[in-house]
């Protein structure tokens, strides 16, 4: 190295899309669970600002990353699985798709009550939180373990090298473009 050089520091690995949707997953079973700490720490405290806090982190999770999470999924692993030929894998896909909707009405109906509490009102429900926050959980655990186990391991020895890097540069900017529109 010559005094007129820099070190540079090596290029990060780019992260597969399979990779992306794992973590995401992770992320969905972690903030689920904070749906049930959200509930009790307004049984116990009320509103105030851990829970509004809380509430806020969830709410534009759920708004945003999951929403986009089901998007990836619908342009890039359910078509794959459809036109596989394989009439139990484009059923199971079908399901996963009846799923995302299912998943979406839970939400907003969960959504202005989270919503609510982000913002510091008393306007929701706890007992209407208390029984519809579990069945979204139930349903969402259900549907990452169905990704998971069955539908991801097809789509994965489906698609293509090249369709892999294609779908990682179309989430990635998807990714950006939201990104700058929040900035």
């Amino acid at each position: 190295m010559t005094p007129f050089t820099t070190p540079t520091a090596p290029a990060p690995l780019a992260l597969q899309p399979f990779d992306v949707l794992d973590t995401c997953h992770q992320q969905m079973v972690m903030h689920l669970h904070k749906l049930g700490e959200l509930i009790d720490h307004v049984e116990a405290h009320g509103v105030d600002g851990k829970a509004q806090e809380l509430a806020r982190a969830l709410f534009l999770f759920f708004m945003n990353t999951a929403r986009e999470h089901h998007q990836d999924e619908e342009r890039h692993i359910f078509p794959t699985m459809i036109d596989s030929g394989d009439p139990e894998l484009a059923e199971l896909a079908l399901r996963l798709q009846q799923d995302h909707g299912w998943i979406e009405e839970d939400w907003l109906e969960l959504a202005p009550q989270i919503e609510s509490i982000a913002a510091g009102y008393n306007w929701f429900n706890i007992e209407q939180l208390r029984l519809a926050v579990p069945v979204f959980q139930a349903l969402y655990h259900d549907h990452i373990a169905l990704e998971e186990s069955q539908a991801y391991p097809e789509a994965k020895a489906r698609i293509a090298a090249w369709d892999l890097q294609g779908m990682g540069r179309e989430m990635a900017s998807r990714r950006r473009q939201r990104g700058a529109a929040l900035a």
